[in-house]
Protein backbone atom coordinates (compact mmCIF):
# COMPACT_ATOMS: atom_id res chain seq x y z
CA UNK A 1 0.00 0.00 0.00
CA UNK A 2 3.04 2.24 0.64
CA UNK A 3 3.25 2.93 -3.51
CA UNK A 4 -0.27 4.05 -3.70
CA UNK A 5 -0.54 6.07 -0.69
CA UNK A 6 2.73 8.04 -2.28
CA UNK A 7 0.99 7.91 -5.97
CA UNK A 8 -1.88 9.38 -4.13
CA UNK A 9 0.06 12.20 -2.06
CA UNK A 10 1.46 13.24 -5.48
CA UNK A 11 -1.42 13.70 -7.19
CA UNK A 12 -2.96 15.87 -4.42
CA UNK A 13 0.20 17.84 -4.52
CA UNK A 14 0.35 18.42 -8.13
CA UNK A 15 -4.00 19.40 -7.48
CA UNK A 16 -3.33 21.81 -4.71
CA UNK A 17 -0.11 23.56 -6.60
CA UNK A 18 -2.54 23.62 -9.83
CA UNK A 19 -4.83 25.05 -7.75
CA UNK A 20 -2.67 27.74 -5.55
CA UNK A 21 -1.27 29.06 -9.49
CA UNK A 22 -4.64 29.04 -11.13
CA UNK A 23 -3.46 26.73 -13.94
CA UNK A 24 -5.26 24.24 -15.91
CA UNK A 25 -4.85 20.83 -15.16
CA UNK A 26 -3.94 19.80 -18.86
CA UNK A 27 -1.47 22.53 -19.22
CA UNK A 28 2.21 23.27 -18.37
CA UNK A 29 2.49 27.44 -18.09
CA UNK A 30 5.70 28.76 -19.42
CA UNK A 31 7.22 31.92 -17.48
CA UNK A 32 9.92 33.23 -18.53
CA UNK A 33 12.31 35.90 -16.21
CA UNK A 34 14.90 38.05 -18.55
CA UNK A 35 17.91 38.43 -17.34
CA UNK A 36 21.19 39.94 -18.63
CA UNK A 37 24.43 38.58 -20.08
CA UNK A 38 25.61 35.35 -19.06
CA UNK A 39 28.63 36.43 -17.45
CA UNK A 40 27.15 39.12 -15.49
CA UNK A 41 25.11 38.88 -12.10
CA UNK A 42 21.55 38.32 -13.09
CA UNK A 43 21.77 35.44 -15.08
CA UNK A 44 23.35 32.80 -12.44
CA UNK A 45 20.63 33.98 -9.84
CA UNK A 46 17.75 34.08 -12.32
CA UNK A 47 18.73 30.68 -13.22
CA UNK A 48 18.90 29.21 -9.81
CA UNK A 49 15.20 30.56 -9.13
CA UNK A 50 14.14 29.21 -12.75
CA UNK A 51 15.35 25.78 -11.26
CA UNK A 52 13.98 26.37 -7.88
CA UNK A 53 10.50 27.66 -8.83
CA UNK A 54 9.83 25.36 -11.79
CA UNK A 55 6.83 23.10 -11.01
CA UNK A 56 7.19 19.90 -13.70
CA UNK A 57 3.71 19.38 -15.25
CA UNK A 58 2.38 22.65 -13.72
CA UNK A 59 4.71 25.49 -14.33
CA UNK A 60 8.39 25.85 -15.96
CA UNK A 61 9.85 28.79 -15.23
CA UNK A 62 12.87 29.98 -17.78
CA UNK A 63 15.62 32.66 -17.36
CA UNK A 64 16.20 34.16 -20.85
CA UNK A 65 19.81 35.79 -21.64
CA UNK A 66 19.42 39.82 -22.80
CA UNK A 67 20.73 42.94 -23.32
CA UNK A 68 19.88 44.30 -19.73
CA UNK A 69 17.36 46.42 -17.66
CA UNK A 70 15.96 48.58 -20.66
CA UNK A 71 15.73 45.79 -23.19
CA UNK A 72 13.72 43.66 -20.00
CA UNK A 73 11.45 46.32 -19.23
CA UNK A 74 10.02 46.58 -22.49
CA UNK A 75 9.77 43.09 -22.99
CA UNK A 76 7.37 42.98 -20.15
CA UNK A 77 5.82 45.74 -21.34
CA UNK A 78 4.95 44.07 -25.12
CA UNK A 79 4.28 40.36 -23.61
CA UNK A 80 7.43 39.06 -25.09
CA UNK A 81 8.49 38.47 -21.46
CA UNK A 82 6.60 37.32 -18.09
CA UNK A 83 8.90 39.20 -15.40
CA UNK A 84 12.38 40.18 -16.07
CA UNK A 85 15.24 41.34 -13.48
CA UNK A 86 16.02 45.49 -13.91
CA UNK A 87 17.67 48.02 -11.99
CA UNK A 88 15.69 50.10 -9.75
CA UNK A 89 16.35 53.04 -11.23
CA UNK A 90 15.05 52.38 -15.02
CA UNK A 91 12.80 50.57 -13.30
CA UNK A 92 10.92 53.82 -11.59
CA UNK A 93 12.13 55.77 -14.96
CA UNK A 94 10.35 54.04 -17.27
CA UNK A 95 6.67 53.92 -15.22
CA UNK A 96 6.57 57.23 -14.69
CA UNK A 97 7.52 58.21 -18.39
CA UNK A 98 10.03 61.04 -16.30
CA UNK A 99 13.43 61.06 -15.38
CA UNK A 100 16.80 60.61 -17.49
CA UNK A 101 15.12 57.55 -19.72
CA UNK A 102 11.57 59.08 -21.14
CA UNK A 103 10.32 55.90 -22.59
CA UNK A 104 8.21 56.70 -25.81
CA UNK A 105 5.41 55.51 -23.55
CA UNK A 106 5.01 55.25 -19.72
CA UNK A 107 4.82 51.36 -18.92
CA UNK A 108 1.86 51.90 -16.24
CA UNK A 109 1.40 48.32 -16.19
CA UNK A 110 4.94 47.78 -14.75
CA UNK A 111 4.49 46.27 -11.67
CA UNK A 112 6.93 44.44 -8.64
CA UNK A 113 7.72 41.29 -7.39
CA UNK A 114 10.44 41.58 -5.24
CA UNK A 115 13.80 44.23 -4.29
CA UNK A 116 17.00 41.73 -4.68
CA UNK A 117 19.97 42.73 -3.54
CA UNK A 118 21.84 46.27 -4.13
CA UNK A 119 24.07 46.81 -7.52
CA UNK A 120 27.35 48.12 -7.59
CA UNK A 121 28.51 50.59 -10.30
CA UNK A 122 32.28 49.43 -11.21
CA UNK A 123 34.53 51.77 -12.92
CA UNK A 124 37.39 49.05 -13.74
CA UNK A 125 40.55 50.44 -15.00
CA UNK A 126 43.87 48.95 -15.97
CA UNK A 127 46.35 49.85 -12.92
CA UNK A 128 49.16 51.33 -15.39
CA UNK A 129 47.08 54.40 -16.40
CA UNK A 130 47.57 55.05 -12.60
CA UNK A 131 44.16 56.94 -12.74
CA UNK A 132 42.29 58.17 -9.51
CA UNK A 133 39.44 60.00 -10.70
CA UNK A 134 36.56 59.28 -13.51
CA UNK A 135 37.29 62.78 -14.80
CA UNK A 136 40.42 61.04 -16.19
CA UNK A 137 38.95 58.92 -18.53
CA UNK A 138 38.95 62.12 -21.33
CA UNK A 139 40.25 61.11 -23.72
CA UNK A 140 40.08 57.21 -23.20
CA UNK A 141 38.66 54.21 -24.64
CA UNK A 142 36.19 53.51 -22.26
CA UNK A 143 33.76 50.92 -22.74
CA UNK A 144 29.97 51.78 -21.62
CA UNK A 145 27.78 48.61 -22.52
CA UNK A 146 25.60 48.46 -25.17
CA UNK A 147 21.80 50.04 -25.61
CA UNK A 148 19.37 48.52 -24.22
CA UNK A 149 21.37 48.50 -20.72
CA UNK A 150 21.02 50.06 -17.78
CA UNK A 151 24.85 50.52 -17.55
CA UNK A 152 24.68 52.90 -20.64
CA UNK A 153 22.62 55.15 -18.94
CA UNK A 154 24.30 54.96 -15.63
CA UNK A 155 27.60 55.64 -17.35
CA UNK A 156 26.09 58.79 -18.80
CA UNK A 157 24.90 60.11 -15.92
CA UNK A 158 28.52 59.43 -13.97
CA UNK A 159 30.24 61.32 -17.36
CA UNK A 160 28.06 64.14 -16.80
CA UNK A 161 28.63 64.24 -12.77
CA UNK A 162 32.33 64.31 -13.34
CA UNK A 163 31.95 67.21 -16.16
CA UNK A 164 32.19 64.73 -19.01
CA UNK A 165 30.29 63.22 -21.62
CA UNK A 166 30.53 60.48 -24.62
CA UNK A 167 31.78 63.55 -27.30
CA UNK A 168 34.97 63.21 -24.67
CA UNK A 169 35.86 60.00 -24.54
CA UNK A 170 36.48 57.02 -26.97
CA UNK A 171 33.07 54.88 -26.23
CA UNK A 172 32.91 51.49 -27.01
CA UNK A 173 29.18 50.27 -27.04
CA UNK A 174 30.06 46.37 -25.30
CA UNK A 175 28.78 44.63 -22.85
CA UNK A 176 31.10 43.85 -20.21
CA UNK A 177 33.06 40.47 -20.78
CA UNK A 178 34.13 41.89 -23.81
CA UNK A 179 35.00 44.68 -22.18
CA UNK A 180 37.00 43.02 -20.00
CA UNK A 181 38.61 41.06 -22.65
CA UNK A 182 39.72 44.26 -24.39
CA UNK A 183 41.43 45.97 -21.13
CA UNK A 184 43.38 42.75 -20.93
CA UNK A 185 44.55 43.35 -24.53
CA UNK A 186 45.24 46.65 -23.92
CA UNK A 187 42.91 48.04 -26.56
CA UNK A 188 40.20 49.79 -23.46
CA UNK A 189 41.37 51.85 -21.08
CA UNK A 190 38.24 51.42 -18.64
CA UNK A 191 35.21 49.55 -18.25
CA UNK A 192 31.70 50.51 -16.66
CA UNK A 193 29.65 47.76 -15.37
CA UNK A 194 26.59 47.39 -12.70
CA UNK A 195 25.81 44.65 -10.89
CA UNK A 196 26.33 42.53 -7.54
CA UNK A 197 29.71 41.74 -5.75
CA UNK A 198 31.53 39.86 -6.46
CA UNK A 199 31.20 39.81 -10.52
CA UNK A 200 32.57 36.26 -12.19
CA UNK A 201 34.27 38.15 -14.64
CA UNK A 202 36.10 41.08 -13.39
CA UNK A 203 37.20 38.58 -11.05
CA UNK A 204 38.33 36.79 -13.62
CA UNK A 205 40.07 40.11 -14.94
CA UNK A 206 41.07 41.11 -11.78
CA UNK A 207 43.24 37.69 -11.57
CA UNK A 208 44.48 38.37 -15.24
CA UNK A 209 45.51 41.84 -14.70
CA UNK A 210 46.54 44.68 -12.70
CA UNK A 211 43.37 46.64 -12.51
CA UNK A 212 41.77 49.46 -10.19
CA UNK A 213 38.35 50.91 -9.42
CA UNK A 214 37.76 54.31 -9.52
CA UNK A 215 35.65 56.05 -6.56
CA UNK A 216 32.52 57.51 -7.29
CA UNK A 217 32.72 60.00 -4.30
CA UNK A 218 32.12 63.84 -2.89
CA UNK A 219 30.59 66.05 -4.86
CA UNK A 220 29.78 63.95 -7.95
CA UNK A 221 28.30 61.42 -5.39
CA UNK A 222 25.84 64.25 -4.02
CA UNK A 223 24.84 65.61 -7.28
CA UNK A 224 23.98 61.77 -8.41
CA UNK A 225 22.06 61.21 -5.05
CA UNK A 226 20.08 64.45 -5.74
CA UNK A 227 19.30 63.63 -9.03
CA UNK A 228 16.97 61.14 -8.55
CA UNK A 229 17.03 59.71 -4.97
CA UNK A 230 17.15 56.03 -6.68
CA UNK A 231 21.35 55.96 -5.90
CA UNK A 232 22.95 54.92 -2.43
CA UNK A 233 26.39 55.50 -1.55
CA UNK A 234 27.97 51.79 -1.02
CA UNK A 235 31.85 50.80 -1.28
CA UNK A 236 33.72 47.87 -2.16
CA UNK A 237 35.72 45.65 0.79
CA UNK A 238 39.10 45.38 -0.03
CA UNK A 239 40.40 42.45 -2.25
CA UNK A 240 37.17 41.38 -3.05
CA UNK A 241 38.62 41.81 -6.41
CA UNK A 242 42.45 40.09 -6.32
CA UNK A 243 44.65 43.41 -5.48
CA UNK A 244 42.43 46.12 -5.20
CA UNK A 245 41.54 48.56 -2.19
CA UNK A 246 38.51 49.50 -0.38
CA UNK A 247 36.57 51.66 -2.93
CA UNK A 248 33.63 54.14 -2.86
CA UNK A 249 30.96 53.73 -5.09
CA UNK A 250 27.26 54.08 -5.49
CA UNK A 251 24.52 51.40 -5.67
CA UNK A 252 20.78 50.70 -7.13
CA UNK A 253 18.80 48.13 -6.30
CA UNK A 254 18.23 44.96 -8.68
CA UNK A 255 14.42 44.00 -8.42
CA UNK A 256 11.99 41.39 -10.02
CA UNK A 257 9.17 42.78 -12.18
CA UNK A 258 6.06 41.48 -14.33
CA UNK A 259 2.97 43.70 -15.27
CA UNK A 260 -0.70 43.81 -14.30
CA UNK A 261 -0.90 41.00 -17.09
CA UNK A 262 0.27 38.28 -14.07
CA UNK A 263 -2.53 37.36 -12.32
CA UNK A 264 -2.50 37.60 -8.31
CA UNK A 265 -2.73 33.97 -7.73
CA UNK A 266 0.68 33.37 -10.17
CA UNK A 267 2.69 36.08 -8.67
CA UNK A 268 1.62 35.34 -4.88
CA UNK A 269 2.20 31.47 -5.58
CA UNK A 270 5.95 32.40 -6.57
CA UNK A 271 6.75 35.36 -4.47
CA UNK A 272 5.48 32.43 -1.55
CA UNK A 273 7.79 30.12 -3.14
CA UNK A 274 11.24 32.08 -3.55
CA UNK A 275 11.02 32.73 -0.11
CA UNK A 276 10.33 29.22 1.14
CA UNK A 277 13.56 27.80 3.17
CA UNK A 278 14.43 25.71 0.45
CA UNK A 279 14.01 27.91 -2.52
CA UNK A 280 15.72 30.33 -0.68
CA UNK A 281 18.91 27.96 0.16
CA UNK A 282 19.36 27.53 -3.81
CA UNK A 283 18.93 31.02 -5.06
CA UNK A 284 21.70 31.88 -2.02
CA UNK A 285 23.91 29.38 -3.34
CA UNK A 286 23.86 30.48 -6.59
CA UNK A 287 25.87 33.93 -6.18
CA UNK A 288 27.06 36.08 -3.19
CA UNK A 289 25.36 38.92 -4.38
CA UNK A 290 21.85 37.05 -3.41
CA UNK A 291 23.02 35.74 0.30
CA UNK A 292 21.28 38.36 2.48
CA UNK A 293 17.84 37.77 0.27
CA UNK A 294 14.76 37.86 2.72
CA UNK A 295 11.40 38.74 2.56
CA UNK A 296 11.87 41.79 4.43
CA UNK A 297 14.92 42.80 1.72
CA UNK A 298 11.89 42.06 -0.69
CA UNK A 299 10.41 45.25 0.05
CA UNK A 300 13.17 47.51 1.31
CA UNK A 301 12.26 50.82 0.79
CA UNK A 302 8.83 49.92 -0.98
CA UNK A 303 6.76 53.39 -0.98
CA UNK A 304 10.38 55.55 0.15
CA UNK A 305 13.54 56.23 -1.38
CA UNK A 306 14.68 53.09 -3.76
CA UNK A 307 11.36 51.39 -5.62
CA UNK A 308 9.06 53.64 -7.84
CA UNK A 309 7.38 50.96 -8.94
CA UNK A 310 4.40 49.72 -7.25
CA UNK A 311 4.01 45.80 -5.51
CA UNK A 312 2.37 43.52 -8.00
CA UNK A 313 -1.19 42.61 -5.97
CA UNK A 314 0.28 39.02 -5.52
CA UNK A 315 3.52 39.99 -3.95
CA UNK A 316 1.43 42.44 -2.04
CA UNK A 317 -0.69 39.76 -0.47
CA UNK A 318 2.24 37.85 0.25
CA UNK A 319 4.42 40.51 2.20
CA UNK A 320 1.20 41.14 4.03
CA UNK A 321 0.25 38.37 5.17
CA UNK A 322 3.54 37.28 6.61
CA UNK A 323 3.66 40.74 8.16
CA UNK A 324 6.89 42.75 6.38
CA UNK A 325 4.32 45.27 5.06
CA UNK A 326 1.84 46.59 6.95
Amino acid sequence: MTWFFNAFTRVITLALTMSALSLPASAEQLFRIATGAQGATYYPIAKAMAAALSEPGVLKVEAIASSGSAANLNAIASGQMASGFSQADLAAWHYSGTGVVRPQFKLDKLRLIANLYPENIHVVTRKSLSLTSVAQLKGLHVAIDEPGSGVLVNARQILRAYGLNERDIKPAYIKGAAAAERLKAGTVDALFFVGGVPSSFITELANATDVALLPIDGAALEALRLSDGIYTASSFKADVYKGLAATNTIAVGAQWYTSTDASTELIYALTKRLFSPAVLAQVKASHPAAALLSPAVGVQGVGVQGVGVPLHSGAEKFYREIGVLK
